[in-house]
């Protein structure tokens, strides 16, 4: 399966631009066969299994599609440039393929800091194609988050996000503010969203939230332990359970009895 995938992705540019005239919707439909021919049936049904909605799937491992996508990358790039690379990434996360959305974050992946405003509203618009955790956690988490924590002024958009019927944006609330968590950034940003999600009955909106004061204690418990100690009482026991899984079993004890 692999060595197939791998031969399809290697292929030049050279070779395909005197066909016809290249567009980012071409490259991304070559993208796509190669995702289909180089997927995996037996897997794509392993993968199921992990979500309650219907998933469409082509079986792909996350290692080697992102393997595939950096080498996709660097061809891409460097025959027609970052821009188009968008454009691509853009038509590749307007499908219902798992693997093709993740496929199109993987491009851009490590990349948010050769873009601007116009990509980062690009990509906050993507988040009404999401069509399950996975490929909304790699776009909050791959390009969202890196994207708020390196311009601390997008974070405004979080609490935008955070009153939308979309239970999408909600959870992206949550997970765009992690990597700014991991540097012990935007606390009183993650209390003022804390506060207003708590009420939230929507799980996957609670995992969310969990996850990020989860990142939140680890690398900054001297601030995220008493918050979490104060909110005990009335905080969905999903969020509590999650936001203390990397805290020591005494100070957990003390956060869920």
């Amino acid at each position: 399966m692999l060595g197939r995938a791998q031969q399809l992705s290697r292929r030049s540019f050279k070779r395909i631009m005197p066909k016809r005239k290249i567009t980012p919707r071409y490259i991304a439909d070559h993208i796509r066969r190669v995702l289909k021919d180089g997927g995996s049936a037996p897997h794509s049904q392993e993968v199921q299994w992990f979500f309650k909605e219907e998933i469409k799937s082509r079986g792909w491992y996350t290692g080697e599609l992102r393997k595939v996508a950096v080498r996709f990358r660097r061809s891409i790039v460097r025959e027609q440039g970052m821009e188009f690379l968008v454009r691509v990434a853009d038509e590749l996360f307007s499908g219902r393929v798992l693997e093709e959305k993740v496929f199109g974050v993987f491009l851009l992946e490590k990349q948010t800091h050769l873009l601007s405003e116009k990509e980062f509203r690009l990509f906050a618009a993507w988040i009404d194609r999401v069509s399950s955790w996975a490929d909304h956690d790699a776009l909050a988490h791959y390009l969202l988050a890196p994207m708020v924590r390196d311009e601390p002024r997008r974070c405004r958009e979080v609490f935008r996000w955070a009153k939308s019927r979309n239970r999408w944006r909600r959870r992206a609330a949550c997970v765009t503010l992690i990597r700014g968590a991991r540097e012990k950034m935007f606390f009183p940003e993650i209390v003022r969203l804390s506060e207003m999600l708590l009420p939230d009955q929507d799980d996957m909106v609670q995992k969310g939230l969990g996850w990020l004061l989860r990142e939140a204690a680890k690398y900054d418990p001297k601030r995220t332990v008493p918050y979490l100690l104060k909110i005990r009482r009335r905080a969905p026991r999903l969020v509590l359970r999650t936001a203390c899984e990397t805290l020591p079993a005494a100070t957990r004890k003390r956060i869920l009895t």
